[in-house]
């Protein structure tokens, strides 16, 4: 779907038609911001009150046209975050994907990567006091934010609005998960398997016991989060339960680079949304 056309629906859907309305912005460091800035920018130029709250300290985000930016202290520097994925980075790419064993090996190193300084920028927003009765204050429409970490999720919670997730290959699979959606494993094979959909019944066992230990690696994932989402929203939850009640999920995945699987009504496939529009081609005479 283009871009323009993916940008229209979620004005619709978040925003409506007819008025501009007030939309917050929690993403995800990294790539995954560089894939939602220009939505972001997109919906800010068409005159909605867009507020984008991120960590004084990160990879890539900054501040962006259209909108308003919200900084919170975190207790690491740019500098420690290089440090920590160039050395799990090294380590990933010393691994065999080609065995299974090496597959199971990177989900779980992405894992143990990404838990701690996720969880950082967690607490650090969520225990800002006053920067959290400035956005309850605000009285935001909806939440946009990519649950690749869990800080959006916790926050469209506490906030009590609408949220709409947009997702990138999750590493315990957790959008599909929290959405319950089915997976046929004898047909879906799981990430870092580098099976087809048509595999042996050897193939077909070792896909099942990926499937048995996404919810494992989820729990891993989430243990921290999950004590800081049941103690700031006083009640006992997880962050499955938190992504499970999404209005809508926009799914950046491609068909061209995907297995067909079924998806629940929510779930909206955008694979190359971010994609600019391609120039045309230049006029060659023979």
């Amino acid at each position: 779907m283009k871009m323009a056309g993916m940008q229209m629906m979620l004005c619709l859907f978040c925003l409506g038609s007819v008025q501009a309305g007030k939309l917050l912005v929690i993403p995800a460091d990294g790539s995954h911001w560089t894939g939602m800035k220009p939505l972001v920018e997109e919906l800010g130029r068409r005159g909605n009150q867009v507020v984008v709250v991120i960590p004084e300290e990160s990879l890539s985000m900054g501040p962006s046209e259209h909108t308003t930016t919200l900084t919170f202290p975190v207790p690491h520097t740019k500098a420690e975050i290089e440090e920590v994925l160039s050395s799990s980075l090294y380590d990933i790419v010393s691994i065999d994907t080609s065995t299974d064993l090496g597959g199971l090996l990177i989900s779980f190193l992405t894992v143990e990567t990404l838990k701690t300084w996720t969880v950082q920028n967690a607490e650090s927003l969520l225990y800002n006091k006053e920067l959290m009765k400035t956005l309850k204050d605000w009285d935001f429409d909806a939440i946009l934010t990519d649950p690749f970490e869990p800080l959006g999720a916790i926050v469209g919670e506490f906030l009590n609005i609408s949220s709409i997730h947009i997702h990138v290959n999750h590493p315990c699979s957790a959008h599909f998960l929290a959405s319950q959606c089915p997976s046929p494993v004898s047909y879906i094979p799981h990430r870092y398997t580098q099976y087809s959909d048509r595999m042996s019944f050897f193939r077909r066992t070792v896909n099942m016991v990926r499937a048995l230990l996404q919810p494992l690696a989820c729990r891993r994932l989430f243990s921290h989060a999950d004590e800081i989402a049941s103690r700031i929203l006083q009640r006992d939850t997880s962050m499955l339960e938190i992504m499970s009640r999404a209005a809508i999920s926009l799914m950046r995945f491609d068909f061209d680079w995907e297995f067909p699987r079924p998806v629940m009504p929510n779930m909206v496939m955008i694979g190359g949304f971010s994609v600019p529009k391609p120039k045309p081609l230049p006029q060659v005479s023979f």
